[in-house]
């Protein structure tokens, strides 16, 4: 009798003391709510806490029918490329590697992409389309094949940033808020040794001794990585990147931002001297002979411009 009126009694105080909980949890404090889980929902509630200029509409609001899978589906495609679309990604790496959280209101923004293109790139000494600028990322950065023009894979992603760029004007040329400044800087300064120094120390524990990514999967050299035709493998696109937004939690005395010009290029040289994937069709990038000072390889207008000094 008395093991039941104790375990009765430890019962109702149990009962009492969760439904206080829950009251001040979810009644006094409703500012509160419970942690979510989900990709989706997690984008949206970092992006309501935002100062955004253009604050792309919630995943819950996308419209019912073709269009919204397509657009749900192209949400997924960016954040999950590598293991989605295995047979076009040929790495680890998948457009939420650099584009980060959706590609909203994260590490090199894309919301408002979808009102700038077509528009020239100087790499392909052309305009180029906005399909055209996606299948350029899967060849060079995710070292793989273009998705095919009409496929349903490529109009999802231009539904999903078109949905997130919904809110910003149509004619808009310019992102000044998705911006990313290339590291300045004297490229004949660039330390290689710094480099991997600075790297055992504010990058080793995310990417692994040997580049492959650990745990994290951002493989940032070897076969599982960027060739040498993307953006990364220059060295001042890459510092940049760094700079802006390496490491990502204060690792090895660095603060996310903390590094300077000239740390960070020093640490794209050592990443960008290690063994990668060849990009063939390099040698007919920029064909106006207008590359950048730092580009990583030889190109026939460089050339013949060089020859005819």
């Amino acid at each position: 009798m008395n093991k039941l009126y104790i375990s009765s009694f430890l019962a109702i105080a149990v009962t009492i003391v969760l439904g206080f909980s829950v009251f001040f949890l979810f009644v006094l404090n409703p500012e509160d709510p419970p942690a979510v889980s989900s990709l989706a929902e997690g984008t949206d509630a970092q992006v309501k806490n935002s100062d955004h200029p253009y604050l792309p509409p919630s995943m819950e609001e996308v419209p019912e029918g073709e269009e919204g899978e397509l657009i749900t589906l192209g949400e997924k495609l960016h954040n999950q490329t590598s293991t989605v679309l295995d047979g076009y990604a040929g790495n680890t790496l998948s457009c939420a590697s650099c584009h980060a959280n959706g590609g909203v209101d994260s590490s090199l923004d894309l919301v408002g992409i979808s009102k700038t293109y077509p528009q020239f790139n100087p790499r392909a000494g052309r305009e180029v389309t906005l399909e055209e600028r996606i299948n350029g990322c899967f060849k060079r950065s995710m070292n793989g094949k273009p998705l095919p023009p009409d496929s349903k894979e490529i109009r999802a992603m231009v539904a999903y940033y078109s949905y997130i760029s919904t809110n910003v004007p149509d004619g808009t040329k310019e992102r000044p808020w998705a911006k990313l400044s290339k590291a300045e800087g004297d490229l004949a300064t660039v330390n290689i040794d710094d480099g991997r120094e600075l790297y055992n120390k504010a990058c080793i524990t995310c990417h692994g001794e040997d580049g492959s990514g650990g745990g994290t999967g951002l493989a940032l050299w070897g076969e599982k990585s960027y060739n040498i035709g993307a953006g990364m493998a220059r060295n001042r696109t890459a510092g940049g990147f760094i700079k802006e937004y390496m490491p990502k939690v204060a690792t090895g005395g660095y603060n996310p931002g903390s590094l300077t010009d000239q740390e960070a290029m020093n640490i794209a040289a050592y990443i960008n001297s290690m063994a990668r994937p060849d990009f063939p069709d390099k040698i007919h990038d920029w064909p106006n002979g207008d590359a950048p000072d730092d580009a990583a390889y030889e190109t026939l207008a460089g050339k013949k411009k060089m020859d005819k000094q």
